[in-house]
């Protein structure tokens, strides 16, 4: 209709042309002129809008191509094979195909944009977990966003990465596990020691303090590689103190041995003595290896040190009264005058340490207790034969009484003792032969005389038969 009413215009326009044409008389030839300019002018216009057709149609296929390059490479970065690259092969025009590719695009646009987020969130994560195990972020820092290759954003990629976080994730928890167990041993340490643990935490990074959640807690290399320096060095310090501790206890334990202290007072240095024998590992009381207790103990020693000298001489005459008691008991005889003399110029002199002077008694001491036990069974014999002596030096005066028959008061129970003192009498031979044989072999086997009293005992035996010979002969005598 719009073009009918163009070629309507146009026809009267030129019939109007026509007739003032006519009224002025114009020529054929100047007619012509401006019909040939007319059908010029047409034609350009004509090709202009030809041309800005073309133009329109070039620039629709080019957004055809790009559509279609857009959505082949939309498609392969997100390995989505099951879409479908040529929906506008159904339309005829070049705006159908361009329509029939605008919903595709749109999906996969947005898929493309959720997908970047997806990479976006876990490759930041992933560098956030690099970078606080390589140290290269402060608590709480955030890391730049990653670059992405919006090329390859499959689902197998996004898979790798996912792996790659789960792996960091997990290198991160065992790392904070790891961090955490280190101050706890710190903590025990610095407890032990006592120590102030926060200075020494914090020195080592200061989210290491107890107030900082666990998602805030340094796990980077450096924070490990310090916390092991500082459980090393917290290990020696355990070490050296617990054996200077354990040396002070041996210290003690020996004076209060040397000065025989009493159990009530040794009592009171129980947390010093009680890990003499311990190893570091199993000292685990806190304060156990506190300075302020070493520097007690050390004052102790060095109290009970100064001690030792006064008491020495007390000490020294306690040991060897027990040393001569001993001797007594066993019936060996001693030199105890020079014995004291010797004990005091020690002490006066300095020569010999006073824990050297009494071990030296304590073994002496032992030694004479192993010389009264081997003497015992010979000692327990003898006893009874000079019990049995004195049985026979009474019985001897017995019989020379001559009334000892007579009624008085006593007279029976004389009478009995007397019987047994016939038994015991009648057993001395036997004895004597028996002490004869067993002191014989004890001086054999331990090459010296064995003396009873000061006295050779196989002399006061054999001095006893030649008595005991003579008294026979003379009884023998009297009854002829």
């Amino acid at each position: 209709m719009d073009a009918l009413h163009g070629q309507t215009s146009c026809g009267s326009l030129l019939q109007k042309l026509q007739l003032v044409w006519d009224e002025v008389g114009e020529s054929d030839e100047d007619r012509d002129k401006v019909l040939f300019q007319l059908d010029q002018e047409c034609l350009d216009v004509y090709k202009r809008k030809v041309d800005q057709a073309l133009k329109s149609r070039d620039l629709l296929l080019q957004a055809l191509d790009y559509s279609k390059m857009e959505l082949a490479r939309l498609a392969s970065a997100l390995g989505e094979k099951s879409i479908a690259t040529s929906p506008e092969k159904t339309a005829r025009t070049i705006k159908q195909q361009l329509a029939a590719l605008a919903p595709t695009l749109e999906q996969l646009g947005k898929q493309k944009k959720e997908r970047i987020n997806k990479f976006a969130d876990i490759m930041s994560r992933i560098e956030q977990i690099r970078g606080e195990i390589a140290g290269n972020l402060e608590i709480g820092q955030q890391v730049a966003i990653p670059q992405i290759n919006e090329d390859d954003l499959t689902d197998e990629k996004l898979r790798d990465f996912q792996s790659q976080l789960q792996e960091l994730e997990k290198k991160k928890r065992e790392r904070l596990k790891k961090v955490l167990e280190h101050v706890s041993t710190v903590q025990d340490l610095c407890s032990v020691l006592k120590m102030e643990h926060f200075s020494i935490i914090t020195e080592v990074h200061e989210s290491l303090d107890d107030s900082v959640g666990k998602d805030h807690k340094s796990i980077s290399n450096d924070t490990l590689s310090k916390l092991d320096r500082t459980i090393a060095t917290l290990n020696e310090d355990k070490t050296l103190r617990l054996k200077k501790l354990q040396e002070l206890a041996t210290q003690l334990n020996d004076l209060w041995d040397l000065m025989d202290t009493p159990t009530e007072e040794r009592s009171l240095f129980d947390h010093v003595t009680c890990n003499r024998t311990a190893s570091a590992e199993e000292v685990t009381a806190p304060g156990a290896l506190a300075l302020d207790i070493i520097n007690q103990a050390e004052v102790e020693v060095q109290r009970l040190d100064e001690l030792k000298y006064s008491k020495m001489k007390e000490i020294a005459f306690k040991k060897q009264t027990t040393l001569e008691d001993i001797y007594a008991s066993a019936h060996i005889v001693i030199d105890t005058a020079a014995a004291h003399d010797k004990i005091f110029a020690l002490i006066e002199s300095g020569s010999m340490e006073p824990t050297e002077l009494i071990a030296d008694m304590d073994s002496q001491i032992l030694k004479a207790k192993e010389e009264a036990l081997s003497r015992k069974e010979i000692l327990d014999k003898v006893e009874r034969w000079i019990s049995a002596c004195e049985e026979e030096s009474w019985l001897e005066d017995y019989n020379r009484d001559d009334n000892r028959y007579n009624s008085g008061r006593g007279a029976h129970l004389n009478l009995k003792r007397a019987e047994k003192a016939r038994i015991q009498v009648n057993k001395i031979p036997g004895l004597v032969e028996t002490l004869v044989a067993k002191t014989t072999a004890w001086e054999e086997n331990h090459g010296l005389s064995f003396t009873y009293d000061g006295v050779p005992l196989l002399a006061m035996l054999d001095e006893y038969v030649m008595l005991r010979q003579e008294k026979e002969e003379e009884k023998r005598k009297m009854r002829v």
